[in-house]
């Protein structure tokens, strides 16, 4: 019996999304994309560089808008979400819901609105590192250009400034969160991962200090349109982190948090530690490790960073991380080769911390699919099936591998729905 429906339904517009989405309907299906952000691009749309080239990620992002654009196969909403899903494949009934932009489609990114606002939330794409306006545009290469107002500006005189500010429109604050429905044949589920919360690693202070930072926020704080204009400083005085940390494994392969490795930490403080170096001469960086992993054609990007004299490796899983009198975060622990008890302070401590499945926590899939102990939602082949992962909410991967398990989950659903 043939599908009743041949539309592809991605849940998740970060990279393994779009891909999904670009891949099936380059393929000839029609596909509804759907992100509960204001914009596209996930977590890469936040990184600083790539690895192993350190290129930045807007070029790779910026062609697959364009293929977005042009393909009146897809069409996409931000700021949704599936609430409910029923039936089976090739006739699932799925149940949208969306959030209020408060900024409808004839948005022209003008930014009067922004200049109207007066007061200020923390700002989203930075990690809450900083802050925007209340009318913001979520950050410089957003897709789609179009600038989102806070919800804690409705009803006030700031909201009525805002409207008035626009000259094309733009600005409802009228509106709701609203549902619709839609009838697809196959469901893509790629909704990415969230850091695990350095929070719950009680010993290493990270609530205590604000130079104590995560793996995403060093990605911030080195990119140019961050909260720091690209300067590594300290987030406590804004002086140069000349001396920092970087603790691998934070949370990672721990029964107490995340029991697993998450593939891309290792690299990702490598090349964080490119990034002081490259910026400061005379900078100093540690690596507290367990065992360095790099995959693949990787361990050459390894070698090249372990040659540099100003980066050190020290074999040892940190005990805790102390804040002295002077506010500076002191790591302490054991040199495992050395057998040498340390305590080091540092202008910076950087936690790798690793990805924890969306799907695991915050946005659970709302019908029955295959998923391991930690929440990753497990590839499933065969007939009858119409539910597909792919990215990392399949299992950790960086970008190329999430590309890859996208096309993968593009053409499965293709063969989905037509039968």
């Amino acid at each position: 019996m043939a599908p009743n429906s041949q539309t592809i339904l991605v849940v998740g517009g970060g990279i393994a999304g779009i891909s999904a989405a670009i891949e099936a309907a380059e393929a000839g299906a029609d596909v509804v994309l759907l992100e509960r952000s204001p914009t596209l691009g996930g977590r890469v749309a936040g990184l600083n560089r790539y690895f192993p080239k350190l290129c930045h990620p807007t070029c790779g992002l910026e062609i697959n808008y364009q293929r977005i654009k042009k393909n009146k196969n897809i069409k996409l909403f931000t700021m949704a979400q599936v609430a409910t899903v029923e039936g089976q494949a090739g006739n699932y009934k799925v149940t949208v819901k969306t959030t209020p932009r408060h900024v409808n489609a004839k948005c022209t990114a003008c930014g009067a609105c922004s200049e109207a606002a007066t007061s200020e939330i923390p700002n989203p794409f930075n990690y809450g590192l900083d802050t925007v306006k209340a009318a913001y545009l979520p950050h410089e290469m957003a897709f789609p250009m179009r600038y989102v107002i806070d919800g804690s500006v409705v009803g006030t005189p700031e909201g009525d400034a805002i409207k008035s500010s626009c000259k094309y429109d733009a600005v409802d604050l009228e509106e709701k969160e609203k549902t619709f429905d839609l009838t697809v044949g196959a469901i893509i589920w790629a909704t990415g991962w969230k850091p695990y919360d350095a929070a719950r690693i009680e010993p290493y202070s990270y609530s205590e200090s604000p130079d104590i930072i995560t793996n995403v926020e060093m990605e911030r704080l080195a990119a140019h349109n961050g909260p720091t204009k690209g300067q590594i400083v300290r987030p406590s005085d804004g002086e140069p982190a000349r001396k920092v940390a970087l603790i691998q494994c934070a949370g990672s392969r721990d029964t107490n948090h995340l029991p697993y490795c998450s593939a891309i930490c290792c690299l990702g403080s490598l090349k964080h530690a490119a990034f002081v170096r490259q910026q400061y001469d005379d900078s100093q960086v540690d690596i507290y490790y367990i065992d360095i992993r790099a995959h693949d054609k990787l361990e050459a990007f390894y070698q090249k960073v372990k040659a540099d004299s100003g980066i050190h490796f020290i074999k040892s899983k940190p005990g805790s991380i102390v804040v002295g009198e002077d506010g500076r975060p002191t790591v302490c622990g054991e040199d495992t080769l050395g057998r040498d008890i340390y305590a080091n302070a540092y202008d910076i401590v950087v936690l790798a911390t690793g990805m924890e499945p969306c799907s695991a926590r915050e946005y659970r899939v709302p019908v029955e699919v295959e998923m391991d102990d930690y929440g990753f939602i497990v590839p499933k082949t065969g007939n009858g099936s119409g539910i597909f992962s792919a990215g990392v909410a399949q299992g950790p991967n960086d970008v190329s591998t999430s590309v890859q398990t996208a096309t993968a989950a593009a053409l499965r659903a293709i063969q989905a729905v037509r039968g």
